[in-house]
């Protein structure tokens, strides 16, 4: 991940590690290695949340970058193979126009809680984790984390694209926000999943994200979905937080990766 990201500012694709069926894609677009956000000038932010996947050989991440002076959100999931790159899927976030959230002045360094090391007796093995974390998209489908009992922490909360929108302190329509569980959230049955990373030692689930018709607001995102790298902590029973990157893309938009 630090090699990637080092290259991607220096302009140098050539570092980076990769096989010969090695491919790429950025905001679901397949390109060559040194493309896209590539070309731009870059600059590494503070803000960095890595997911570390070591059975499936799977390295994630939740970046702030600069790019024109700029700060954006990048969000990645990278496939090793043998010490190289086999697979590179990322997302550029820029602007709240692209995304109906953007706030990454709020993030400079990841929370404390993603951070939190595990105690032996908190942690859950890789199938309890997945278990727990997939009730957070099942609510979603059905319209009620209640209904679909997902296992919320007492002081659970939720980020997106540096917005605090659940738990303690969260800004969308306090207090109801305030009980991550009982928090109004809409009907989306058109979700659809993809598990990206489970970190078992940090106690942190990783999904790919389409949230399908109905998940964004206003005239401006007709015709279009939310589509998010979110990243769940979970530990003792329990999911503790959700983080996420997002951004709108087209409802018929193919990652390339399904």
């Amino acid at each position: 991940m630090t090699t990637y990201l080092n290259a991607m500012v220096a302009h140098n694709p050539r570092a980076v590690p990769t096989a010969g069926n090695f491919r790429f894609t950025e905001d679901m677009v397949e390109r060559k290695l040194g493309e896209g956000a590539w070309q731009a000038p870059l600059k590494l932010g503070t803000y960095r949340m890595d997911f570390i996947d070591v059975p499936q050989g799977v390295a994630a991440v939740h970046a702030v970058l600069e790019e024109n002076g700029m700060p954006i959100l990048f969000g990645a999931r990278f496939k090793v193979v043998d010490r190289k790159l086999t697979e590179a899927e990322t997302m550029v976030v820029r602007s709240q126009a692209e995304s109906m959230l953007f706030a990454p002045a709020n993030l400079t360094t990841p929370s404390a809680e993603m951070l939190h090391v595990l105690t032996p007796a908190e942690r859950m093995t890789r199938e309890q984790l997945v278990a727990a974390a997939a009730r957070y998209p099942e609510g979603l489908r059905v319209g009620s984390f209640v209904t679909a009992d997902v296992p919320f922490a007492p002081n659970a909360y939720r980020f997106e694209n540096g917005v605090r929108m659940a738990g303690p302190g969260c800004t969308f329509q306090p207090p109801s926000c305030e009980n991550m569980k009982t928090q109004r959230i809409p009907t989306l049955a058109g979700m659809r999943t993809r598990l990206v990373a489970v970190d078992e030692d940090m106690g942190l689930v990783l999904y790919l994200l389409r949230f399908g018709r109905g998940s964004l607001v206003g005239p401006q995102f007709d015709g279009k979905e939310l589509v998010t790298f979110e990243a769940f902590k979970v530990y003792g029973g329990q999911v503790h937080a959700a983080e996420a990157v997002f951004k709108a893309f087209p409802l018929t938009a193919s990652s390339g990766w399904d």
